[in-house]
C-alpha cells in the first residue's frame, strides 16, 4: 500500500537555547525593539534563577517526536505516512520555517496543531494566521488545516485530575480545606470584549476537572501578564492567593495552571520561585500540579486531534 504523507505543524511560542540567545529572543517578542538593559537583565536573571536552562526546547523537541511516532503507529496500516516539524512563534525554526520546509520536502497537505489546549485569536489564532499565509504564498501551495482547540478532550481531563489528585495527597489537612487555583496565561482584556472563547474555554476545563477530582473548593486565576500599557486579564495568581490567605484564612493551596502543557520559565519561575515565595510569607503550603510533557496521555489527545481534523475535513 502506497502511504499518503501527511505533514503536521507542530506549533508552539518558542524558547532561546542558551542564555547568549535571550537578547534576540526578548527583542523577537518586541516586534524588532530591543530591551532595555534592565529589562534584558530582568529577564536573564529568572532563566539563571531556574539553573540557566531552557525546559521548553527539549520538552517541545520530544513532544513533537512522541507526536509524529503515535501518529505513524496508529494510522500506518490506513495507508499514511506522518511527519511533524515545528514552528515557532519567537524563536527558530519559526512558524514560516516549518511551513516553507514541509513544502521543500515535497508534502502537499498538512495539520496544523499548537501546544496549548485553549483557543483565543491573539494566541492560538495568530499562529494559525502566520502559517496559513506562508502556506498560500507557496508557489504551488500546500493545503492545511488547523486544529483550534482540544480543551476538553477527555484524556486531557483525565491526565489533569490525576495530577490534582495526586497533589491533594502531599497535605497533611482535610480535603475541604485545600484551596485549588486553575490558571493560565493572562492576555489583553480587550479579547472580553471581541467575544474571544479563550476565557470560558479555560473554565470550562477548569469545571471539569474539578468535578472529576471531586473538587468543591477551587477558582480560577490568570498569570505572567505582559507588561503593556494596555490592562490585561485579572486577577493576577499572586494578588488572589495574598487575598485568600490574608482574608480568607486559606493555608493549603494547589496551583494547577491548566494553560501550560510543559516545564518552562511561567511555571519554573512564575510559579515555583515567585509564587513560592509569596507563599512562604503568607504562611501558605503550596504545592504545584505537575506538567503534562510527554504523557502518554496528553500526546494521544494530540493525535486525536490532528487525525480528527483529517476526517472532518474529508481528506481521509
Amino acid at each position: 500500500m502506497e502511504q499518503r504523507k501527511i505533514g503536521v505543524l507542530v506549533m508552539s511560542y518558542g524558547t532561546p537555547e542558551s542564555l547568549d540567545q535571550v537578547e534576540a529572543y526578548y527583542t523577537h517578542i518586541r516586534r524588532g525593539h530591543s530591551p532595555e538593559p534592565q529589562q534584558l537583565k530582568e529577564l536573564t536573571d529568572r532563566y539563571e534563577a531556574i539553573g540557566g536552562l531552557f525546559p521548553l526546547r527539549d520538552n517541545t523537541n520530544k513532544q513533537v517526536q512522541a507526536l509524529e511516532d503515535e501518529l505513524n503507529r496508529r494510522y500506518a496500516g490506513q495507508g499514511l505516512q506522518f511527519a511533524c516539524y515545528q514552528g515557532l512563534k519567537h524563536a527558530s525554526p519559526f512558524i514560516e520555517d516549518g511551513v516553507r520546509q514541509m513544502a521543500e520536502d515535497g508534502l502537499t497537505e498538512a495539520v496544523g496543531i499548537v501546544l496549548a489546549p485553549h483557543y483565543s485569536v491573539m494566541s492560538v489564532g495568530g499562529y494559525i494566521k502566520r502559517a496559513q499565509e506562508t502556506a498560500a504564498a507557496l508557489p504551488g501551495g500546500l493545503s492545511m488545516h488547523f486544529v483550534h482547540s482540544y480543551h476538553l478532550h477527555p484524556q486531557l481531563i483525565e491526565a489533569l485530575t490525576e495530577r490534582v489528585n495526586t497533589a491533594l495527597q502531599r497535605f497533611d489537612a482535610d480535603r475541604n480545606e485545600i484551596r485549588v487555583i486553575f490558571s493560565a496565561h493572562s492576555l489583553p482584556e480587550k479579547i472580553v470584549e471581541m467575544g474571544d472563547p479563550y476565557p470560558k474555554q479555560l473554565h470550562e476545563t477548569a469545571q471539569r476537572i474539578a468535578e472529576a477530582a471531586g473538587v468543591s473548593n477551587w477558582q480560577f486565576a490568570w498569570q505572567s501578564a505582559g507588561q503593556t500599557s494596555v490592562p490585561w486579564l485579572g486577577p493576577d495568581i499572586s494578588e488572589v492567593l495574598r487575598h485568600i490567605a490574608s482574608e480568607e484564612g486559606v493555608r493549603y493551596v494547589i496551583s494547577c495552571p491548566i494553560g501550560f502543557v510543559s516545564d518552562h520559565l511561567e511555571v519554573l519561575y512564575d510559579i515555583d520561585i515567585e509564587l513560592q515565595g509569596i507563599a512562604a510569607e503568607l504562611g501558605v503550603q503550596l504545592e504545584r500540579t505537575a506538567s503534562l510533557n510527554t504523557d502518554p496521555r496528553y500526546i494521544s489527545v494530540l493525535a486525536d486531534a490532528v487525525y480528527g481534523e483529517l476526517k472532518m475535513k474529508q481528506t481521509v
